[in-house]
């Protein structure tokens, strides 16, 4: 029963055998899929690059920053033996303050890494606003539905390939 509606209302929509066959059918329906769209796209990719470039030199540079306190921290406990036990604490006490200084300058770095992909997808959005525009005017479209998020559909209505190429002809 479940499929004679599911069919049922493919067809109320528009989506009968014979929209398949053809290339760019009229639907007031499309599909994309926006995680592909982005990835696949020029400029997403030029985002995803910068990024995967911020994301190696943080981690490059918190191994320096790892091996350079480990070091600091064994001159200290070599330091100890021969410390009262007030200057070490004091000492031990100014090594905590300062890991914990770098930890939340690290992080900081951290977060505002993940905000060049959320920048850089929220852009992406923008700018792909005209692309998407056009396809759906081009396939009489109303609307274009996250592909994810819909249950069922036809490769026909799908427009992801569409709008990377679209999408790549303007960055070039």
């Amino acid at each position: 029963m479940f499929r004679r509606l599911f069919a049922a209302v493919l067809v109320a929509v528009g989506f009968g055998g014979a929209v398949a066959a053809q290339d760019a059918p009229l639907t007031p329906v499309l599909t994309i899929d926006s995680d592909r769209f982005f990835a696949e796209s020029d400029f997403g990719q030029r985002i995803q690059e910068e990024y995967a470039a911020g994301v190696a030199a943080l981690a490059a540079e918190n191994r320096q920053i790892e091996d350079d306190l480990e070091q600091e921290e064994r001159d200290l406990t070599t330091a100890r033996a021969t410390m009262a036990a007030d200057a070490f604490r004091t000492q031990a006490q100014a090594f905590d303050e300062k890991v914990q200084k770098i930890r939340r300058a690290q992080d900081t770095k951290e977060r505002n890494l993940g905000r060049i992909l959320e920048d850089g997808r929220r852009e992406f959005l923008q700018t792909s606003g005209p692309v998407l525009g056009q396809i759906m005017r081009g396939r009489g479209a109303s609307v274009i539905l996250e592909r994810r998020s819909v249950f069922g559909s036809l490769d026909a209505i799908d427009v992801t390939a569409e709008a990377v190429a679209d999408m790549n002809a303007l960055e070039n």
